[in-house]
């Protein structure tokens, strides 16, 4: 019997299928690549956590990816919140054959790393918050929360509205992102018609505030904007107080929504914070995990763990939906899919890798506590 072959073109157009299909392996490997030592070491470890609980979550569910069972392996690696450690560190995924990466921490790390991610087609989550992150051309840069943009515009709005204050300080802590953010804020309360009587910037260690107090004092300054640290934002307070000036109100961002500043005294009117991480408690699923990160670590989440784990639910979606673990596949179907989140509820990245569902909330310092005050996503 006689039985016609396939013409070349048609064996050219099967040849090229085959070859696109990357088999889906066994065991699919997630990276972390966060700083798991050093001054940031509990932020990094809480985000290796959240990756960890979702990937023994799905494991003990059974995941399938076109059909095939399969298990999710965690990598996890140090970036010692270095940029260069940081790039290392995202060759060491990439020879590891990550199919994914959940990092990293700060932004000049992420965008360090980027380029080795996009080089080897690795989808790369990020709860970096720099807007450069998704600006720099590549399609691999997702973000899981809202940019330095949107909370600039927060701080300011708030500043203005909120606070309702007559004369405003504007103090930085001369970095790049510290700077940058709070030029941002000084413009959108200059755009509330609201005056900023004094703009510094600061050396990022001083604790020496008496001159600024002075000249705060001079200029009537009733509502201070800041993007010092913890311990800076502590020491100005404690100099504020002294000064007499106890009417006055901070509103930093979230370089002091720490626990520092809710165990200490504070003797001013009030401290608020804003911060592109929504507390786990705010979101109806929130109790759920934080009794489950609390069954399995014997303590609570004290950073961005609801993210990464819910970044591991999106990730597998996406391989689900994209039928593959190629990183190509993966990447365009996270720029497609609008995903359900277990704990943050939706999880959704538009053409540029920017978070769609990003939001701000402001919180009031109290003792043991950051209190939400409000939040929203359009500032």
């Amino acid at each position: 019997m006689f039985r016609s072959l396939p013409g070349l073109g048609a064996l050219t157009a099967i040849s090229l299928a085959l070859a696109a299909c990357s088999p889906i392996p066994d065991t699919v490997k997630i990276g972390v690549a966060q700083p798991l030592s050093g001054p940031l070491a509990a932020l990094g470890q809480d985000m290796l956590r959240g990756v960890e609980l979702a990937v023994n979550d799905l494991n003990r569910q059974g995941l399938k990816i076109d059909g095939k069972p399969v298990k999710l392996e965690v990598v996890a690696v140090d970036d010692k919140a270095d940029a260069e450690t940081g790039k290392a560190a995202a060759r060491q995924l990439a020879a590891a054959k990550v199919s994914a990466v959940v990092g990293h921490l700060n932004s000049g790390v992420s965008m360090a790393a980027a380029p080795v991610y996009a080089e080897h087609h690795i989808p790369q989550l990020a709860i970096s918050t720099k807007p450069e992150y998704t600006r720099m051309g590549l399609p691999t840069t997702l973000r899981l929360v809202a940019n330095d943009a949107l909370q600039a515009k927060a701080m300011g709005s708030y500043a203005a509205t909120g606070l309702n204050g007559r004369r405003y300080g504007v103090l930085d802590d001369n970095t790049p992102y510290g700077k940058g953010l709070a030029d941002s804020a000084a413009e959108q309360i200059k755009v509330r018609n609201k005056p900023v009587a004094v703009r510094k910037s600061l050396d990022d260690k001083t604790t020496e505030f008496e001159a600024l107090v002075d000249e705060l004092k001079a200029a009537e300054v009733d509502v201070i904007v800041t993007t010092l640290a913890d311990f800076q934002t502590l020491a100005l307070i404690d100099q504020l107080a002294k000064a007499g000036l106890h009417k006055m109100q901070i509103l930093g961002g979230d370089t002091i929504k720490t626990d520092k500043l809710i165990k200490a005294a504070l003797p001013i009117k009030a401290v608020y914070a804003t911060s592109p991480i929504i507390e786990t408690r705010e979101f109806l699923q929130g109790k759920a995990f934080l009794d489950k990160y609390q069954n399995a670590y014997q303590s609570e989440p004290v950073y961005g763990a609801h993210y990464a784990y819910d970044a591991v639910y999106v990730l597998t979606a996406a391989m689900q939906k994209a039928r593959s673990v190629d990183g190509k596949l993966v990447t365009e179907e996270l720029k497609r899919i609008d995903a359900l989140a277990p704990v943050t509820n939706a999880v959704r990245f538009n053409d540029k890798g920017e978070q769609f569902y990003g939001v701000i909330s402001v919180y009031s310092a109290r003792p043991g506590v950051w209190d939400t005050v409000t939040r929203s996503d359009n500032w």
